[in-house]
């Protein structure tokens, strides 16, 4: 699978592929997962079978495609199952250190057990960074009662990686996986802009899923029209400019000129890191490796540029960096 055009920086030598953009679910009973393929099914996603994460399935693709390490992310619904997968990819890093991370999940629809989860997830889980979704339970991510959170991640200078709300329903008949969470991350990029959160909060890195969905493209419109006498509390193409600049996008289920070059133009080809998007239930091996080719291949990066990508997360999460360099230096010669 991996193939002689796997190669990137300037000097020929590529980064290992490091994937910030992984799902996972901790084990169930299949009476579970009929339900969960149930609850797609109403909402216009047909997959044949009810969907399962494999960590054998999911090491063989990592080995096959060169994936050193994945950061693993799952945010459920309720608090419970939240805390419950935290807890299950703590485990699943503990027995591979150097091929998982963790990305907590946070229950932003409740600011006080948001915070109190991040500091087990910090403290006792010893997660590499946070995931949050767009709008968790109705309540989006740009709305002020989460000011407390965003105060703690940002003493933290923690990373935090956006993923859109992909449990709405069907639009037009079209699941919302297809394109609609495009434009929900859009809507929740673009609040947060408005109220100056990005801002506000500037030792926090935000990773924003899908080269940020429609919010690179739609940039422009922003700053042209953002400013006018009819929008309410109206910001300047240069506040814009600013907050959106310091946003991180990955490339899963994105690496074509069509998203790549938006989000180029937007963030910089230095925001932009891997991802793959595999354990969603979309994800096939298939889909994984032609969106992973594009990305080496589809002309939006410079070879170098595309090479720097692969590995760019090693930058945003030193810790597992050195998980990866620790293993792979042989036993007694670890030096600190």
């Amino acid at each position: 699978m991996t193939t002689t055009d796997d190669h990137g920086g300037g000097n020929g030598s590529a980064r290992p592929y490091v994937d910030i953009h992984a799902h996972f679910t901790p084990p169930s009973t299949e009476e579970e997962r009929v339900r969960s393929w149930q609850a797609m099914l109403g909402k216009g996603i047909y997959f044949r079978e009810p969907p399962e994460w494999s960590l054998e399935r999911t090491l063989a693709y990592m080995d096959a495609s060169g994936t050193a390490m994945q950061m693993l992310s799952n945010v459920p619904a309720s608090l419970p199952a939240l805390r419950a997968t935290n807890d299950y990819g703590a485990i699943l890093v503990a027995d591979h250190p150097s091929r998982f991370g963790l990305l907590a999940a946070l229950p932003t629809d409740d600011p006080s057990a948001a915070v109190e989860e991040a500091r087990r997830a910090r403290e006792v889980l010893d997660a590499d960074g946070f995931a949050v979704t767009t709008a968790y339970n109705g309540v989006h991510l740009g709305d002020e009662s989460l000011s407390p959170l965003w105060e703690l991640l940002d003493d933290w200078a923690a990373v935090v990686f956006v993923h859109p709300d992909a449990r709405r329903p069907a639009v037009l008949d079209h699941p919302a996986p297809l394109y609609e969470v495009a434009f929900d991350t859009a809507r929740t990029v673009f609040d947060m802009i408005f109220r100056k959160t990005f801002a506000r909060y500037p030792n926090i890195t935000f990773v924003v899923a899908h080269c940020g969905g429609a919010f690179p493209a739609l940039t422009g419109r922003l700053r042209l029209l953002g400013n006018e006498s009819w929008v309410p509390q109206g910001i300047t193409p240069e506040d814009i400019d600013a907050q959106a600049s310091s946003l991180y996008v990955d490339t899963a289920a994105t690496a074509f000129t069509q998203s790549l070059l938006p989000a180029k133009t937007t963030v910089g080809a230095g925001h932009i890191v891997y991802g793959s998007d595999w354990g969603a239930p979309c994800t096939t091996e298939a889909t994984a490796e032609e969106n992973r080719a594009s990305l080496l291949r589809c002309g939006a990066l410079s070879p170098a540029e595309a090479g720097d990508v692969r590995g760019r997360a090693l930058d945003l999460f030193p810790r597992a960096a050195r998980r990866i360099a620790d293993a792979a230096v042989p036993a007694g010669e670890i030096t600190l």
